[in-house]
């Protein structure tokens, strides 16, 4: 699991009078919004991540805005890293996903293919060739030698096939394809298949890992329809299913080498199963996939709802990160079985947090709540990134709802 801690710097008193008044306003109602309300939301928060994230001598983005570089990160393997010049891969991943979203909306993909020239310049920094097979490290290779983590990978390869299916460019494809070459190096036959965290490090097999995994292959076999992505994807697929999900109804977020299951939960890790099981039914056609989906997305709901959670939310919001992925596989889910009830409770959840938990620089804190220490610390480049995806997919939804009416 991938986690983070930040700092922490005084509140303007300015910005709690505007968060009590804000509170006030949704307390009393707010007219529905519109996809054109949501797109304008999207917009705003990709441009302002590109305005203040942005490094440009790097061709990057920082971890943090303000950043002083003395965060300490505790994400990766051992944690207690030390924030640096330009953010991890994990970070910079979130804004791949949101632009690959924009690029869907007709009138933002002109601009929008001028942003993913420059992200793939941007995230081919991390690739590094000087280990067989190739993958993405953690860190910009021009910096320093860092793990590979095939959580990462799999992010990677999502967003190159989903950049492929938006534009067709066979060099997409082709870094997908060569990402899932690396992950399948870390495939072995212990505790009956599956992938670990970190390569060199079999210390576990998480969910995050392999569910990954398991989009990459399904996302490969939509673009290519070579059924050995498929065979992969139902491998994957079937190991997750039988290794961690949970008598909850949830996946439990990871088996150790011992065999053990780590019985800790997070949004994502069902989220990607959720949507790597609608997939399934719409390659296959076999109902079983369909009827696991709706199992989760209903044991998923019910769980999370039941977790410790701010009375403006609906759900746990673990991370935004992850409540994003879990997102896509309610999204995935409603465009076989028209059910939007999971979509609206996270709608009406990201609808407090913009409306009421953004700090002086227009971004949004990371549990979508107005607490003052929470407003005045530096914001994460994923927790804003995420936004910026879910308004682009909230106005495509919307809009599909709005053209029905």
């Amino acid at each position: 699991m991938k986690n983070l801690t930040h700092l922490r710097k005084k509140k303007p008193a300015r910005m709690v009078a505007i968060g009590l008044l804000l509170a006030v306003q949704t307390a009393v109602g707010q007219a529905p919004k519109t996809s054109a309300d949501y797109l304008n939301r999207a917009r705003e928060t990709y441009t302002n991540v590109w305005r203040r994230y942005r490094v440009p001598a790097h061709n990057l983005f920082s971890e943090n805005y303000p950043s002083n570089r003395n965060d300490t990160l505790t994400y990766m393997q051992g944690g207690n890293v030390k924030e640096k010049a330009v953010s991890f891969l994990w970070p910079f991943s979130g804004m791949f996903s949101a632009t690959n979203v924009l690029l869907k909306v007709p009138s933002e993909r002109k601009a929008q293919l001028h942003y993913l020239d420059s992200l793939v310049t941007g995230i081919e920094a991390y690739r590094d060739s000087s280990r067989s097979p190739v993958g993405y490290q953690a860190y910009p290779v021009q910096f320093e030698k860092s793990d590979r983590y095939y959580d990462d990978n799999g992010l990677v390869g999502i967003d190159y096939m989903e950049a492929y299916l938006n534009t067709q460019n066979p060099l997409y494809l082709k870094r997908a394809k060569d990402v899932f070459t690396f992950i399948l190096s870390g495939w072995d036959d212990e505790l009956g298949g599956g992938v670990t965290w970190l390569e060199g490090h079999r210390d576990q097999k998480p969910a995050c890992s392999n569910g990954m995994a398991t989009l990459t292959a399904l996302k490969l076999y939509q673009g290519t329809k070579d059924p050995q992505y498929l065979q992969w994807g139902k491998k994957f697929y079937n190991w997750m299913h039988t290794s961690l999900l949970d008598s909850t109804g949830v996946y439990a977020n990871d088996r150790k080498a011992t065999g053990a299951v780590n019985r800790v939960f997070y949004t994502y890790n069902s989220g990607s199963m959720l949507e790597a099981a609608v997939l399934l039914y719409q390659f296959t056609g076999d109902k079983q996939y369909l009827k696991q989906a709706e199992q989760l997305a209903k044991d998923t709901y019910v769980h999370f709802s039941k977790q410790k959670h701010p009375a403006s939310s609906a759900i746990q919001i673990d991370l935004p990160w992850f409540v994003t992925v879990l997102f896509r596989g309610y999204e995935a889910l409603y465009r076989v079985n028209g059910d939007y009830q999971y979509i609206t409770k996270i709608k009406q959840s990201l609808d407090y947090a913009w409306q009421n938990s953004r700090d002086q620089y227009g971004l949004v804190t990371h549990s979508w709540t107005p607490q003052p220490a929470e407003l005045a610390k530096p914001k994460w480049l994923l927790d804003e990134a995420c936004i910026a995806e879910l308004y682009a997919r909230l106005s495509l939804l919307e809009k599909e709802r709005e053209t029905k009416k």
